[in-house]
Protein backbone atom coordinates (compact mmCIF):
# COMPACT_ATOMS: atom_id res chain seq x y z
CA UNK A 1 0.00 0.00 0.00
CA UNK A 2 0.95 3.30 -0.91
CA UNK A 3 1.70 6.03 1.65
CA UNK A 4 2.52 9.39 0.22
CA UNK A 5 -0.04 8.90 -3.28
CA UNK A 6 -3.38 9.16 -1.91
CA UNK A 7 -5.28 5.80 -3.10
CA UNK A 8 -8.47 3.71 -2.37
CA UNK A 9 -6.96 0.66 -1.23
CA UNK A 10 -8.61 1.79 2.22
CA UNK A 11 -11.96 2.63 0.56
CA UNK A 12 -11.50 -1.08 -0.58
CA UNK A 13 -11.32 -2.72 2.08
CA UNK A 14 -14.25 -0.69 4.00
CA UNK A 15 -16.43 -1.17 1.08
CA UNK A 16 -15.39 -5.12 0.30
CA UNK A 17 -17.40 -6.15 -2.66
CA UNK A 18 -20.31 -3.18 -1.94
CA UNK A 19 -20.15 -1.15 -5.11
CA UNK A 20 -23.06 0.78 -3.83
CA UNK A 21 -21.46 1.64 -0.42
CA UNK A 22 -18.12 2.40 -2.02
CA UNK A 23 -19.62 4.92 -4.83
CA UNK A 24 -21.50 6.98 -1.96
CA UNK A 25 -18.50 6.62 0.11
CA UNK A 26 -16.41 8.28 -2.95
CA UNK A 27 -19.39 10.85 -3.53
CA UNK A 28 -19.28 12.15 -0.30
CA UNK A 29 -15.85 12.68 -0.49
CA UNK A 30 -15.66 14.18 -4.07
CA UNK A 31 -18.25 16.45 -3.10
CA UNK A 32 -16.87 17.62 0.75
CA UNK A 33 -13.69 17.36 0.02
CA UNK A 34 -13.26 20.96 -1.83
CA UNK A 35 -15.51 22.35 0.55
CA UNK A 36 -13.50 21.18 3.12
CA UNK A 37 -10.36 22.22 2.23
CA UNK A 38 -11.80 26.13 0.62
CA UNK A 39 -12.86 26.61 4.53
CA UNK A 40 -9.49 25.42 5.43
CA UNK A 41 -8.09 28.00 3.09
CA UNK A 42 -10.40 30.72 4.20
CA UNK A 43 -9.49 30.54 7.91
CA UNK A 44 -6.11 30.45 7.14
CA UNK A 45 -6.04 33.31 5.22
CA UNK A 46 -8.03 34.85 7.86
CA UNK A 47 -5.75 33.65 10.68
CA UNK A 48 -8.36 31.89 12.16
CA UNK A 49 -5.89 29.24 13.25
CA UNK A 50 -8.15 27.67 16.17
CA UNK A 51 -11.16 27.32 13.37
CA UNK A 52 -8.25 25.93 10.82
CA UNK A 53 -6.98 23.36 13.32
CA UNK A 54 -11.12 22.25 13.33
CA UNK A 55 -10.27 22.25 9.21
CA UNK A 56 -7.42 19.85 9.59
CA UNK A 57 -8.95 17.45 11.80
CA UNK A 58 -11.93 16.96 9.56
CA UNK A 59 -9.64 16.73 6.69
CA UNK A 60 -7.90 14.18 8.72
CA UNK A 61 -10.47 11.57 8.14
CA UNK A 62 -10.68 12.05 4.46
CA UNK A 63 -6.56 11.92 4.34
CA UNK A 64 -6.87 8.58 6.29
CA UNK A 65 -9.87 7.20 4.11
CA UNK A 66 -7.34 8.12 1.09
CA UNK A 67 -4.50 6.21 2.10
CA UNK A 68 -2.42 8.97 3.03
CA UNK A 69 -0.21 7.30 6.45
CA UNK A 70 2.39 9.63 6.31
CA UNK A 71 -0.03 13.05 5.86
CA UNK A 72 -2.67 11.24 8.74
CA UNK A 73 0.24 11.82 11.24
CA UNK A 74 1.56 14.94 9.34
CA UNK A 75 -2.26 16.79 9.38
CA UNK A 76 -2.45 15.46 13.42
CA UNK A 77 1.12 17.65 14.60
CA UNK A 78 -0.25 20.52 12.08
CA UNK A 79 -3.91 20.54 14.22
CA UNK A 80 -1.76 20.57 17.11
CA UNK A 81 0.63 23.60 15.91
CA UNK A 82 -2.56 25.23 14.50
CA UNK A 83 -3.75 25.76 18.49
CA UNK A 84 -0.77 26.98 19.38
CA UNK A 85 -1.05 29.87 16.29
CA UNK A 86 2.00 27.94 14.03
CA UNK A 87 1.58 27.73 10.28
CA UNK A 88 4.68 26.69 9.90
CA UNK A 89 3.58 23.36 8.11
CA UNK A 90 0.72 25.07 5.88
CA UNK A 91 2.70 24.74 2.66
CA UNK A 92 3.19 20.94 3.30
CA UNK A 93 -0.15 20.89 3.96
CA UNK A 94 -1.26 22.95 1.04
CA UNK A 95 0.23 20.35 -0.64
CA UNK A 96 -1.46 17.10 0.68
CA UNK A 97 -4.40 18.62 0.40
CA UNK A 98 -4.09 19.63 -3.69
CA UNK A 99 -2.89 15.88 -4.17
CA UNK A 100 -6.04 14.99 -2.80
CA UNK A 101 -8.27 17.35 -4.61
CA UNK A 102 -6.37 16.12 -8.13
CA UNK A 103 -6.67 12.10 -7.10
CA UNK A 104 -10.83 12.89 -6.42
CA UNK A 105 -11.02 14.03 -10.17
CA UNK A 106 -10.32 11.13 -11.64
CA UNK A 107 -13.54 9.34 -10.32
Amino acid sequence: MQKNKPNLDQVDLMCGNNLVYRNRLLNVIKRELPLEAANYKKNLISGNFMECSENVHKLRHKISILGLEDAYYFALTYEEDLRIFNISKSDVFEIILNDMLSFTKQF
